[in-house]
């Protein structure tokens, strides 16, 4: 990739001895991105840097023996790509984009900040579509998000992947869901459901669904709580019908 009559741009993994230059690269990039303020100091993006120089796979964009850009990959996602702000529009970040698809050919996924409009214009030229978006409130800046996807060579499999991983975590939430609602069914000071407190819950639910909006969640927590109160109801007869039958006369 040329970048001047009398230099080229390398690309290749970092080492150690590179973490000094990536972290300039990271922490002048983010400065002039529109990105929200930094919540770590400069020391320590340094250490965390090194240690990730250590343990991921980074690539570094060099011309001329100075580091320009760089991208960190782990096995199913690509967690950096900065390049410097002086460097931008030259097609550096395109030439990691793309190595990034050769080094994960199965697909890949990132996060960029909602109100990084450019980055995810960039992204979006190079294929990647949008997941999902988020509040911010699992991240350390507490800002809203956007969950990218690269889907690869074969995207009905990756996207079924990412299916499963979903229902893993479905198959947890609705199991804890089911058995606290068994538990509390002696604690309520009436029989039956709350309505307006189911409504609430759909509600609540929606505004990190808003694709579902709050009707649909409705009837999304309505069978949850239908067929957790049936498993409990099963649950409790299975129980009484089991210490009846173990049960003994007194001698």
């Amino acid at each position: 990739m040329p970048t001047s009559a009398t230099s080229e741009v390398l690309l290749r993994p970092a080492t150690e001895e590179d973490a000094v230059a990536v972290t300039h690269v990271h922490l002048t990039s983010r400065r002039s991105a529109a990105m929200p303020p930094p919540v770590h100091s400069d020391e320590e993006v340094l250490a965390w840097l090194l240690a990730r120089v250590r343990e991921d796979e980074v690539w570094v964009a060099e011309s001329d023996g100075r580091v320009l850009a760089y991208a960190r990959l782990t096995e199913t996602w690509l967690d950096d790509l900065y390049v410097l702000p002086e460097e931008a529009g030259r097609g550096i970040g395109s030439a990691l984009i793309e190595l990034a698809k050769a080094r994960r050919p199965h697909g890949f996924c990132l996060w960029v900040f909602e109100m990084n409009e450019p980055a995810r214009r960039f992204y979006a030229r190079h294929g990647l579509v949008e997941l999902e978006r988020t509040d911010g409130s699992a991240n350390e800046e507490r800002t809203p998000d956007v969950r990218l996807a690269w889907p690869g060579s074969d995207p009905l499999a990756f996207f079924r992947g990412l299916i499963d991983e979903v229902d893993e975590q479905l198959g947890d939430l609705l199991g804890r869901r089911a058995a606290l609602t068994r538990v509390i069914q002696p604690y309520k000071p009436a029989p039956g459901r709350d309505a307006a407190r189911e409504r609430a819950i759909a509600e609540a639910m929606a505004l990190r669904a808003p694709e579902l909006g709050a009707d649909r969640l409705a009837r999304i927590v309505d069978a949850i709580i239908t067929e957790s109160m049936a498993a409990a109801t099963a649950s409790s007869a299975s129980t009484a019908s089991s210490a009846s039958s173990g049960a003994t006369e007194p001698a």
